[in-house]
């Protein structure tokens, strides 16, 4: 695509932190995103017991915050779920549905997906909705149907304004934190084929911004990120080193120069 995009770098801490290790984690990502500037936008998910310390320690600052996770209802009798709403109120303004850990091991469809992305925006969270395939998915060569059929499934729910608000975050299951990362080339084919199935709802969201996620480092992020229709990334263990992830957010930043 020709048309530039801001470059994203969301990390994501899944079940990782105490408060402690948090304070210095947070602080040293600050003080590095406030000398990256805003060439890109730069954020952190953690757990949510941790809000209220991510909403005292980053407010001012440079890095937005958000959740892992959300429930499909505004409030009621669903003990231990966690509203949007409830996530705003701590300065939240993104939260990841769909990840394929939360695919997995609660068995969440890809309607339940589309219904927190919906109550994501409702309360003014940005949804990064999360799909991606399997390795065996992979070498049947279903990923397209795989990947297009969970991406149909939120845009089938959404409006057009909607749809325009979302962020997608292509993951592929096989490359979660096994160390072993799609290639450049492989991410592309794949963002390139998400980009392609966005514009058949409407020709606007060809701007919705398509992360990849999947053993991201600063080794490789450069490569990832130089691609024509990948605009960041969604970070899981490198996330929770603030050099590895400054690093990164440094590449995407030389990306976005280059692009």
């Amino acid at each position: 695509m020709s048309e530039q995009r801001v470059k994203w770098v969301i990390g994501n801490w899944k079940m990782h932190g105490r408060l402690a290790e948090n304070a210095a984690l947070l602080q040293a990502v600050a003080d590095g995103a406030s000398a990256i500037g805003n060439s890109i936008r730069m954020a952190v998910c953690v757990p949510t017991p941790y809000l209220a310390q991510a909403q005292a320690l980053l407010s001012g600052k440079p890095l937005a915050w958000g959740v892992q996770d959300i429930s499909p209802y505004t409030h009621g009798a669903y003990t231990g779920e966690v509203a949007a709403e409830m996530a705003g109120e701590f300065g939240a303004t993104l939260a990841i549905v769909g990840h394929s850990e939360r695919r997995a091991y609660h068995a969440e469809s890809s309607e339940l997906v589309a219904a927190k992305a919906r109550r994501a925006l409702e309360a003014d969270l940005t949804p990064i909705v999360c799909i991606g395939e399997t390795l065996d998915e992979r070498e049947a060569g279903t990923t397209e149907s795989v990947v297009g059929a969970q991406l149909d499934a939120v845009l089938k729910l959404l409006s057009v304004e909607e749809a325009g608000r979302i962020v997608v975050a292509y993951e592929p299951v096989w490359a979660i934190g096994t160390g072993r990362s799609a290639t450049a080339e492989q991410a592309q084919e794949v963002h390139a084929f998400l980009r392609a199935r966005l514009a058949q709802k409407d020709a606007s969201l060809t701007r919705v911004p398509l992360l990849y996620g999947g053993s991201v480092k600063p080794e490789n992020a450069l490569a990832l990120f130089g691609q024509a229709d990948i605009d960041g990334g969604l970070i899981g263990g490198a996330s929770l080193k603030s050099e590895d992830f400054l690093a990164i957010c440094e590449q995407a930043k030389a990306a976005g120069r280059a692009g």
